[in-house]
């Protein structure tokens, strides 16, 4: 095969996987405990189910992977995930509070 032909595509597909990869500051899990307050009020009961703004159980966080709960906490910020409670808790975090307290619930396992 031509080198001319193979470069674009190599270029485009790397471009690609580094575009797609999700990008989170390394977290602290330590530092991600002491900013656990505010979802524990939810997050850490059992079986907890809201009532407001609708009824729903409330996920368990302990044991999640520390990338899903980095977008999953950036999506709530930007309006891509909907839901009243969550959207004003995440607009309150930076990126490094995410990334800690993502850090502190994947090392916490399903207890948490």
């Amino acid at each position: 095969m031509n080198l001319y032909r193979i470069a674009p595509l190599v270029c485009t597909s790397a471009l690609i996987a580094l575009l797609a990869a999700p990008v989170w500051a390394d977290g602290d899990a330590a530092a991600g405990k002491q900013k656990t307050w505010t979802c524990e009020g939810c997050h850490g009961i059992r079986d907890y189910r809201t009532a407001y703004p609708e009824v729903y159980s409330v996920p368990k966080l302990g044991g999640q992977s520390a990338g899903y709960i980095v977008k999953a906490l950036q999506d709530y910020k930007a309006g891509a995930r909907k839901n009243t409670t969550m959207g004003a808790i995440a607009a309150k975090l930076s990126d490094q509070d995410m990334a800690d307290l993502a850090a502190y619930y994947a090392e916490a396992g399903s207890g948490k």
